[in-house]
């Protein structure tokens, strides 16, 4: 009898901690959040403008990471916490899923293959993608690739992208856009390819090199979650709306876009 006694109050126990008998999956996101006065992002640690380690005190800096440190003021009040994880193109989906971070920003492409995975807010961001060639190539646009050999990243949709407007361009996927732009500068291929507002600030850091003027696809980016988190989803989209409507969006924008060259900031403002 005592063993069985143990042994139910164990099993209680146990059910409680797991929120009534609910697996991780099935768990709020939004009422853990509440309670832990927290909210764990992923964001990119390779990417300037939106998510980059900052040498000089090791902390991530970006439109991202200040775009999830608003958004958790506005979820969880002002002493609400944001926690950060860094993560790569590849690395997104799997941590996400995990529970390792409650919310990936971390210019996430909302595509309908992501879609059957996981769950997005509304765009945060209007994206385009394009190429980045030093400044003295002939290449004029996507479509002028066969025969070229194109830079990617692992885990990005560019790669494919390339492949439809171009099917005889060859494509080198590295593993993020250090290695990428250090292979464009060592010539083992001709153009860089992903999102425009990266390759921007990849154009910042190295002179020598400039995005091509338009874009080929349109890459709404959005904030991923689990599935089946539909109030953290619905939390995610009023505080974007709140910070839209009352100038913070257009604010962030401004401080992130406003001095890179060639890029009209004004035209990502909203209201």
């Amino acid at each position: 009898m005592k063993n069985k006694t143990v042994f139910l109050f164990l099993l209680f126990s146990l059910l409680t901690l797991t929120g009534c008998g609910k697996s991780l999956a099935q768990q709020s996101v939004l009422e853990n959040a509440r309670q832990s006065n927290t909210i764990t992002w992923g964001v990119k640690g390779d990417v300037k403008l939106f998510g980059l380690i900052d040498v000089k005190d090791g902390q991530q800096k970006g439109f991202d990471v200040d775009m999830a440190r608003h958004l958790t003021k506005h979820i969880l009040g002002a002493k609400g916490q944001a926690k950060f994880l860094t993560v790569t193109s590849q690395s997104r989906t799997p941590l996400l899923k995990n529970g390792n971070v409650d919310a990936m920003i971390a210019t996430m492409n909302i595509t309908p293959e992501r879609k059957k995975v996981v769950d997005f807010s509304k765009s945060y961001f209007d994206a385009g993608q394009s190429l980045l060639v030093p400044k003295n190539s002939k290449i004029k646009d996507a479509h002028h690739l066969n025969g070229h050999t194109v830079i990617g990243v692992v885990g990005a949709s560019s790669a494919q992208n390339i492949k439809k407007i171009s099917p005889k361009a060859r494509v080198l996927e590295l593993q993020d856009y250090a290695q990428a732009m250090n292979a464009l500068k060592s010539g083992q291929g001709e153009a860089l390819t992903t999102d425009n507002s990266i390759l921007y600030g990849l154009a910042v850091q190295n002179p020598g090199y400039r995005v091509l003027s338009g874009t080929f696809t349109y890459e709404p980016y959005g904030i991923a979650v689990n599935k089946n988190q539909k109030d953290f989803v619905r939390a995610l989209n009023k505080a974007l709306r709140e910070m839209e409507h009352n100038g913070e969006y257009n604010q962030l924008i401004k401080k992130w876009f406003k001095n890179v060259p060639g890029f009209n900031y004004r035209a990502l403002y909203r209201y």
